[in-house]
């Protein structure tokens, strides 16, 4: 395994070691020791899930908040999504920023998004099969979410506005500047 290490601190691409021969390939998608070594980031995946998309489904921005704050390690098993994760750490040096990766059936990367992060990701195939894991349950009472079309932060997400399909909820998300909760840069997350 690969690690890949991005603008934005803490936020990597992890590559995994393929296999493959006439029969098709293997590849080890997780292994926790090997994280830790590679990432320095020691976590627990407790709930792992799947969705699936059909084209221009963005799905996004959302994080939770403390104390159901979730790290992720997002992948696609089928299909092809450009994976987004946003700064949303007030007084971090990169806050507002973001990192995008296209997340394939066939690159097999995955993106890693620690927690104070808002998640998105914008689907570039016919459909998508997206799987991620997370250091903590969902928690609806924790739920937030920034605008995906916040113009502070400017996301190319490489599609025109009306070839985007939104959830009813994700067309009202409030921008950074309106939004009532953010994270400290300086909390302790982990």
């Amino acid at each position: 395994m690969e690690v890949i290490k991005t603008d934005i601190d803490g936020v990597v691409i992890i590559e995994p070691t393929i296999f493959g021969d006439s029969r098709g390939y293997f590849y080890e998608s997780f292994n926790a020791l090997q994280f830790e070594a590679k990432t320095g980031v020691k976590t627990l995946f407790v709930q792992d899930n799947q969705s699936m998309s059909s084209y221009g489904v963005l799905r996004g921005l959302h994080f939770q908040k403390p104390p159901y704050a979730q790290s992720k390690l997002v992948r696609v098993i089928k299909g092809s999504v450009v994976d987004v994760a946003v700064d949303i750490r007030k007084g971090s040096p990169t806050f507002g920023k973001y990192v995008a990766v296209e997340l394939t059936e066939d690159n097999h990367r995955q993106l890693f998004i620690p927690r104070g992060f808002a998640h998105g990701f914008i689907v570039k195939s016919e459909c998508a099969i997206f799987q991620y894991k997370c250091d903590n349950p969902y928690a609806p009472q924790a739920e937030g979410a920034i605008a995906w079309n916040d113009p502070q932060i400017a996301i190319d997400w490489g599609m025109e506005s009306d070839e985007i399909a939104l959830s009813e909820k994700d067309k009202h998300n409030p921008t950074l500047a309106q939004s009532e909760y953010l994270f400290d840069y300086n909390e302790k997350l982990y």
